[in-house]
């Protein structure tokens, strides 16, 4: 079997038990070298096989997966955060359908998620947002026109950017189209690992901090009002009746 394992953020501690039990059960294992840290990877049998996928194509890695598949091997392709975002495994899968190799998919804590717990807030904010944006910015991947920043921005939801850290100016340029220069804005680097950082700000100041802090890679950029507001759950309201309480 060949498994898609989400690495989680950085920290081995926040491997989900099913992906710790089959890196130590592994033979191969194909990981993004700059971006799964050591530690992570010291779950692994001392005998397994470990490869950088960072030189490699996609031919190439289908062919190690499917030659070990064949021969009989566990195999855990290891992507960071969760493999849905960002991971580029649809073309993957699509390989391996073609050679009738079966494989299945281990989600992973993304870092937007680990983001939010080292800053401590909440996406999800009664009165504030009540809607989570996950994008980045336009680079050598294309983003679709009617998913650019500007137009994203409009909606004023909780936004969590990512792979877009190296483009901080434009970044900026682009959310001030939707959002007022005020809008709190964190900037989360390596969340989870031994250096990780963390940031606040304001939106019309973001590439100015991100420029003095030195950050051009490995970092989510976090924006909304969510950020400096906090609300009350109507869950918890005394007066709020649901199937399991009266209300008051």
């Amino acid at each position: 079997m060949i498994y898609f394992v989400g690495a989680g953020p950085g920290d081995p501690e926040l491997l989900t038990v099913k992906g710790r039990r089959l890196l130590e059960q592994a033979d191969l294992v194909i990981y993004t070298g700059s971006l799964v840290p050591k530690e992570v990877l010291g779950c692994c049998r001392e005998e397994a096989i470990k490869l950088d996928s960072a030189p490699l194509v996609l031919e190439e890695i289908i062919k190690l997966m499917a030659d070990a598949s064949r021969s009989g091997k566990l195999v855990v392709r290891l992507h960071t955060g969760d493999p849905s975002l960002y991971g580029a495994i649809g073309e993957q899968m699509e390989e391996l359908d073609k050679l009738s190799l079966n494989y299945e998919i281990v989600p992973g804590v993304s870092s937007f998620l680990a983001a939010a717990a080292a800053i401590k807030r909440e996406y999800t904010v009664p009165g504030a947002s009540q809607t989570v944006i996950i994008t980045r910015l336009s680079g050598r991947t294309p983003v679709p026109e009617e998913q650019a920043l500007g137009k994203l921005a409009a909606h004023g939801a909780s936004m969590a950017i990512f792979l877009s850290a190296s483009m901080a100016r434009q970044v900026q340029e682009e959310l001030l189209g939707g959002y007022s220069p005020d809008t709190p804005v964190a900037v989360v680097e390596k969340v989870t690992w031994p250096g990780e950082r963390l940031f606040h700000g304001r939106l019309d100041g973001l590439a100015e901090l991100m420029e003095a802090a030195g950050i051009t890679r490995t970092a989510l950029i976090l924006v909304g009002d969510y950020l400096g507001k906090n609300g009350r759950s109507l869950l918890y309201a005394q007066e709020f009746a649901h199937g399991y309480r009266e209300g008051e």
